[in-house]
Formats: C-alpha cells, sequence, structure tokens
C-alpha cells in the first residue's frame, strides 16, 4: 500500500513539473528563444501552423485530469494504474530533458529523448490495454483519453523532430526534395493511424493525427505539393479513423 501511495505522490509531482517547466520555457523564454522560433530555422514540411500546438494545453489538463484521478484512494490499488508504475513519471522526466535540450541547442540529443518518450507512451498504452478490454467511463475519459492524445501528438511530434534534425545536419535526402519527404512522411503517419485504430478502435489518437495533417495544410499554402498531400492526408486519416474504429467496435 505504501509504495502505491509513493507512486501516486510521484505521478502528481511530475505533471506540475512537466507543465510549470514547459510554461516557463516560453513566458521566460528559455535560453532566450521560445520553442518554436527555434522550429521556425528549419527547413522542413512537417511541421503544423502554429495555433496547431495549442493542443499542449489539452494534453497538459488531459494529464492533469490523470494525475489527480489516479491519486484517488479508491484508484490506489488499479491494477492497470499498478502496471504503468514508475513509466509515466518516466516520460515526464523525458519531456523535460527534450525541452531543455531543444532551448540550449542540442539538436542530436532532442531525438534521443523524444524516442525515449515516444517508447514510454508505448509502453504505458501496451500496459493500459486500451481497446483491448473494457474499463470505467471514467478511466476511460482520465486514463485512456489522455494517453490517446499523449500518443498521438507525440508520434506526429517524433517525425517532426527527426526532419528538423535531418535538415540541422544538411542531409540531402538521396536526392528526393524535401517536399516529396513530407509527402511520404504524411502517408507513412496515415497507415500509422490506420494500424491504431483498426487494431484498438482508438478515436482520440486518429483525431490528434487528423488535426496536425490539417495544420500541416494550412502552414504550407505556398507548397501547392505538401498543402495538397496534407488536406489529402487529412481527409485519409479521418476515414480511417472512423471506419477502423467502428470496424473495430464490431468485432468487440
Amino acid at each position: 500500500m505504501k509504495k502505491d501511495t509513493i507512486r501516486q505522490i510521484v505521478n502528481i509531482g511530475s505533471v506540475i513539473l512537466t507543465i510549470v517547466l514547459n510554461g516557463l520555457a516560453n513566458a521566460l523564454p528559455l535560453n532566450g528563444l521560445t520553442t518554436g522560433e527555434i522550429s521556425d530555422r528549419f527547413n522542413v514540411y512537417f511541421v503544423p501552423a502554429g495555433y496547431v500546438f495549442s493542443i499542449w494545453g489539452l494534453i497538459y489538463l488531459a494529464l492533469s485530469g490523470f494525475a489527480v484521478y489516479q491519486a484517488l484512494p479508491d484508484q490506489r490499488t488499479n491494477p492497470r494504474l499498478r502496471r504503468i508504475g514508475y513509466l509515466f513519471a518516466l516520460s515526464c522526466a523525458a519531456n523535460v530533458a527534450w525541452l531543455f535540450l531543444w532551448h540550449y541547442e542540442v539538436f542530436p540529443l532532442t531525438i534521443v529523448a523524444m524516442v525515449a518518450l515516444l517508447l514510454l507512451l508505448i509502453a504505458i498504452y501496451q500496459r493500459l490495454r486500451i481497446g483491448q478490454m473494457d474499463v470505467s467511463t471514467s478511466e476511460t475519459w482520465l486514463v485512456r483519453v489522455p494517453f490517446s492524445i499523449y500518443l498521438g501528438w507525440v508520434t506526429v511530434a517524433t517525425i517532426a523532430n527527426a526532419t528538423s534534425l535531418l535538415d540541422y545536419w544538411n542531409w540531402g535526402g538521396w536526392g528526393v526534395s524535401p517536399e516529396v519527404w513530407a509527402v511520404i512522411m504524411l502517408a507513412v503517419a496515415t497507415a500509422l493511424t490506420a494500424a491504431v485504430t483498426f487494431t484498438r478502435g482508438d478515436l482520440a489518437y486518429g483525431a490528434v493525427i487528423v488535426w496536425a495533417f490539417a495544420g500541416i495544410g494550412v502552414r504550407h499554402t505556398g507548397t501547392p505539393l505538401v498543402s495538397t498531400a496534407a488536406w489529402a492526408a487529412t481527409v485519409g486519416a479521418s476515414i480511417v479513423t472512423i471506419v477502423g474504429t467502428w470496424v473495430h467496435s464490431r468485432r468487440t
């Protein structure tokens, strides 16, 4: 019982620390630069319009809800929350590590922190068995949905981080233009969305991908190939999310 209480307290502290540091990073700003200002340096197309990043507000609100929910006395011995263990706290550490590495321009290590965050969220997602078993409505909205949204966004962020790093390294793209690579990445992300929604019926995950794709279309209106591909991917991701969720619901 004492171990469970410690885990609950650590999770609450981790959320608070992550939100505070992310807020200060842009309010100060950290190292004199905002996150967006650094991102704008890179000539990459797999980055959405600025307004899309407002999703962080939703993510942190959802994670706050999770932190409160998991701290409730009757959730102390919840077997699914126990399976998460300290993975959530580690994911918060990876989030904060990425933030400092990005703001202090240690770009090669940002991908290490981002991939660590992605893998930790995938592990949490698996341990929660999202889409594989029924849970209460409160657990759905306060545990599953927050991690679905978070994982969806970090999926997009990992691809964007990788493309930014390659631009930083002046990678030639094997002779393939950045615009074409953006189209390829959109196709890959759409395929991932199909895989998640058809196997897990995860509407929240798919909705985040659709939100990001639409933002890419809005940002790159001056580049017809990327904009057209982004809007096509938006439609495609919407379809596979709806159909995949429906098919999954029919199987369960």
